[in-house]
Order: C-alpha cells, then sequence, then structure tokens
C-alpha cells in the first residue's frame, strides 16, 4: 500500500477583482515550487480574452498555469467536467513533487472538486433550449417558481436569479422525474485529496473593491470588448453559451440585438459585476474551513500575512 500523502494543496478564493491572480502568483514564488490551476469559469475559455482577467505572461512571473484558455467557447462545459480535469492537474502537478494551487472566484467548481456530483444524466440540449427560451420571455425568477413548486428543498439553496443552477436542478428532474435533492445525497466519494485543501479567500473593501471593478469594466469595453464579442458571433458562437452568457459579454449581446444602447450596455455590466462580486461573497462565507484575509491580493502585506499562517 502507497504511503498517503499529507501535503496540502492550496486554495485562493475571493471576488473578482480582488488580486486573486497576484496573490496566488506570489505564494506559487514564495514556496518556490507552486503550479496554479485555473478555478474561474470564464477563463477556461479560448477566444474569450478581454473581459476575464486571463493573467498575462508578465502577471504569471515565469509560474506554470493550468486550466486556462483550452475549451472551446461553443461547449457546454460544466463544474463536474472542470473537477475532472482539475484532478487530473492535481496528479501530474504532484508527480512532479511540486504544489497544486487553485486560484478563481467560481465557488461552485472548488466545491464540485472536494464534494463530487452524482451521475446525472447527459444534458438535453433541446430541454436546455427551451429552459432558455423561457428564461428570456419571463425571466430566471420564473423558473426558479417552478422550481420552488417542484423540489422546494434545491430552491431553498440557490437564488432567484441563478439561472445556471436553477435550471439544472430543472433539467434533472424532467429527464429522470426525481428531485434533484433526492439525487444529491448520491454522491461519488470524495477524492484522496479533499481534505487537504487548504482555502484562503480574499475580503477587500467593499467600496475600493466596487470602484476597481467599474474602472475594470470601463476598460473591457475600451481596449476592444465589442469588437471581440462581434468576431465570436461571426465565428457562429450562439448567445446563449455559456462563454457569452458570462459578465460583460451578455450586455454586449443584448446591445448587439438591439435590446439596449451601448451606455446602458456598460453600466448594466458595472451592476452585474458588483452583483456578482457580492454573490460570490456570500457564498464563501456559507463554506467550511476558509481562511480570510482582510483585503486586496495585490497588497505585499496581505501576502505576507499568507505566507506567515503557512509557517
Amino acid at each position: 500500500m502507497t504511503e498517503k500523502n499529507q501535503k496540502p494543496i492550496y486554495s485562493i478564493v475571493g471576488p473578482t477583482a480582488s488580486g486573486k491572480t497576484e496573490i496566488g502568483v506570489a505564494l506559487a514564488l514564495y514556496l518556490g515550487n507552486g503550479e496554479i490551476i485555473n478555478c474561474d469559469s470564464v477563463q477556461i475559455y479560448r477566444e474569450i480574452e478581454i473581459a476575464t482577467a486571463k493573467p498575462t505572461e508578465q502577471e504569471k512571473r515565469g509560474v506554470p498555469h493550468h486550466l486556462i484558455g483550452y475549451v472551446s467557447p461553443q461547449v457546454k462545459y460544466s463544474a463536474a467536467d472542470w473537477a475532472t480535469d482539475a484532478a487530473q492537474k492535481i496528479a501530474e502537478i504532484e508527480q512532479r513533487g511540486n504544489v497544486p494551487i487553485l486560484v478563481g472566484g467560481t465557488g461552485f467548481y472548488l466545491r464540485s472538486l472536494r464534494n463530487p456530483f452524482f451521475d446525472s444524466p447527459k444534458t438535453d440540449e433541446n430541454l436546455r433550449a427551451r429552459l432558455s427560451k423561457i428564461k428570456e420571455k419571463k425571466g430566471a425568477e420564473h423558473l426558479y417558481k417552478i422550481l420552488q413548486r417542484i423540489d422546494p428543498q434545491s430552491a431553498a439553496k440557490l437564488y432567484a436569479r441563478d439561472y445556471v443552477r436553477t435550471s439544472r436542478a430543472l433539467e434533472v428532474f424532467f429527464q429522470t422525474g426525481k428531485r434533484f435533492s433526492e439525487l444529491q445525497p448520491n454522491r461519488a466519494a470524495a477524492p484522496e485529496f479533499a481534505d487537504r485543501i487548504k482555502i484562503f479567500a480574499l475580503n477587500p473593501p467593499r467600496a475600493a473593491l466596487y470602484e476597481k471593478i467599474n474602472a475594470r469594466a470601463e476598460i473591457h469595453f475600451k481596449n476592444g470588448l465589442l469588437e471581440e464579442v462581434k468576431h465570436l458571433r461571426e465565428q457562429g458562437v450562439k448567445d446563449d453559451t455559456n462563454a457569452l452568457g458570462a459578465h460583460g459579454y451578455r450586455r454586449v449581446c443584448e446591445y448587439l440585438r438591439g435590446e439596449r444602447d451601448l451606455a446602458s450596455a456598460v453600466e448594466q455590466t458595472k451592476q452585474d459585476v458588483r452583483n456578482y462580486a457580492k454573490r460570490q461573497m456570500s457564498w464563501f462565507r456559507r463554506e467550511p474551513d476558509i481562511l480570510w484575509l482582510e483585503g486586496f491580493g495585490s497588497d505585499g502585506k496581505i501576502q505576507e500575512k499568507l505566507f506567515k499562517l503557512l509557517s
């Protein structure tokens, strides 16, 4: 029998624009043998660049990064898909004698890695398209109300506007006849490394974070976000894909469809991202065993505090 690995795996989480990349890279360099695994549901896509905050080569500072820009924007890539890929990368990194560092703000991805899903049915694209049409016509809240009637236990764990998870719970019910909440306990066993993941969450001052989010949105539009979306649509990427449904991209699609003017697209994007940051913080506050870092990850003092916590 092989000896069980006791070495820690680190995870840096927090809201968008909180400096996760900076502190993740700093941690990798501090350890001397860290490799970063992306845990962001938008950075996984190829050709989705401007509004994703993917780290540049300069920002990577020579640290190896994995699971960035490797999925076609036309693919319906799921949290379970990411968990499978991330587990493989963890194994590869540890085989090299290095330390995996999970960096990103998609809490659902991290949870899926630590607590694998049950064996759910494959996506029925026709059913998903019908649910998407309902959302476009009546809003995500209408689907949430349907879920409340069908599966109140699952609905109680979600936000009324959490379309992705609401629609998935509805898909499972309509495909299997069973409630999502009934099937969830039938999860696969947690991977060997689950208990070794040490999670650190950034909690920057809210006002400063919102200022940074607003400024970043302005920069994205100035740097050609509109042209990027036009190009993707010309290449056949649909507005209802996960990629173009991301913050920033969604409102540009609405503008290109004539549903709002450009100024409105910019302002709504700012609001969307601020709301998303708030939901991220709420999510991570509910997660167990998280150590909080009160500030931005780009702050050297916060980085030093993290290093002290490791010693």
